[in-house]
Formats: structure tokens, C-alpha cells, sequence
């Protein structure tokens, strides 16, 4: 693969043998940006889990300790519509909402929490907002009671974490402009809650590898041994 001078400068700076402590790792990703925006910071884990077996179907939320650096815009479907507006939803009606989805093809939000009475019609949309993995569900607090907390939580920088087919889990947990201490408690938190979710049905290694890296730039492997 052909790589720009740009790349091949930071990714000198990594060792691609070795593995890196939070703290280094944190320190290291910051340099390793390659464009003038100010970039993501992804973390991934290659997991020794089959996605196919219902207890290792490993998906839920978490909240960063300083959020990711990423604004969702909310779309809440709910019969509390002033509770969600004034929680900081950026869009907020009932049944109409999703007559404005099927009519226009309108998908000018990032995200879809609803009230559990309202399930029933967003059920009808499964086709549509399926696919687009907008549909709202209770496991990551996107079907909530208390509507008010859903989108404060998600504003917050609440985000869903779900094991893909191949049993890898990426998260966006912060962006280039973080100081590294920010960095550090948030991908700690992310590391732990991995650790934690482990299924009681996995034999071995369970964390096969783990990186973390900017938008555009190099991996950089990490270890949290002891955490």
C-alpha cells in the first residue's frame, strides 16, 4: 500500500513491536495525526468471542468521562416533547417525526431515543431505521422512561459500544485536541468496562489485540495489564 510522506513520518515515531501503556499510548497518539483538522482518536479490540452465540453478542453503552469530543444530534420520539427539548434534543415530536422520516427521507440526526409508548410505530420502521442502526433500544438507553435523562446522558458523550461479525469493537473516545490526561481517564474507563463484559463462556485470551489511533494515522498497540 502507498503511504504519503505525511504518514510515513509519524509512523516512524511507533513501534509496531510494541506495547504501549495508557499513559504512553495517550501521550504518543497525540503526534501521530497526519491532517489539519482536529481528528479523531479511535480505540479497537480484536476479541476472541463469537458474535454468533447470544452470550457473546457483546454490546452496550458507557459514559466517557469527558465525552468524545463528538455532538449527536438528537431526534426524540416521544409524547414529552417539551421534557425533550429542554434536555437538549435538537429535534422532538411524536408520530409525525417518523411520517417526516418515510415521506421526505429525512436523516438530519445522528441518534433516536423514544419513550417506551412509542415503540409501537417506530416498530413499523424496522426496514427503514434498522440498516442505519437508528432504531432506539432499551440495552443501550435509547428507550427510556425518563426521556429528559436519555438525551442528557447521550449529550453527555454516552456512547455504544457493539462487537461487529468478526468479534472487533471500535469506539471513538476522544479527539486530538484532548489534553492526555483526558485521554488517559477515557480510555481507562473504556479498557475496564471490556475487561468487565468479558462472557463467562470465553476459554483463553480473550483480548487478542487492542489500538488506538487518530483518524488517518497509525495504530498504536496498547496493554492494560493490572487494570
Amino acid at each position: 500500500m502507498k503511504v504519503g510522506k505525511k504518514y510515513k513520518a509519524v509512523a516512524e515515531l511507533v513501534d509496531a513491536n510494541k506495547l504501549y501503556t495508557i499513559e504512553e499510548a495517550a501521550e504518543l497518539v497525540k503526534k501521530t495525526s497526519t491532517v489539519k483538522f482536529d481528528a479523531t482518536i479511535d480505540a479497537s479490540f480484536r476479541l476472541n468471542v463469537n458474535p454468533k452465540q447470544a452470550d457473546q453478542q457483546i454490546r452496550g453503552t458507557i459514559n466517557l468521562p469527558h465525552g468524545n469530543g463528538k455532538t449527536k444530534r438528537i431526534l426524540a420520539v416521544t409524547s414529552k416533547v417539551e421534557d425533550a427539548k429542554a434536555a437538549g434534543a435538537d429535534f422532538a415530536g411524536g408520530k409525525e417525526m417518523l411520517e417526516k422520516i418515510q415521506k421526505e427521507n429525512w436523516f438530519d440526526f445522528d441518534v433516536i431515543v423514544a419513550t417506551p409508548d412509542m415503540m409501537g410505530e417506530l416498530g413499523k420502521m424496522g426496514r427503514v431505521l434498522g440498516p442505519k442502526g437508528l432504531m432506539p433500544n432499551p440495552k443501550t438507553g435509547t428507550v427510556a422512561v425518563d426521556i429528559s435523562k436519555a438525551v442528557q446522558e447521550i449529550k453527555r458523550g454516552k456512547v455504544e459500544y457493539r462487537v461487529d461479525k468478526d468479534g472487533n469493537i471500535h469506539v471513538s473516545i476522544a479527539r486530538v485536541s484532548f489534553d492526555s490526561a483526558k485521554i488517559i481517564d477515557n480510555l481507562t474507563a473504556l479498557c475496564e468496562l471490556i475487561v468487565k463484559v468479558r462472557p463467562s463462556s470465553v476459554k483463553g485470551t480473550y483480548i487478542k489485540n487492542a489500538v488506538i489511533h487518530t483518524t488517518m494515522g497509525p495504530s498504536i498497540k496498547i496493554t492494560f495489564a493490572g487494570r
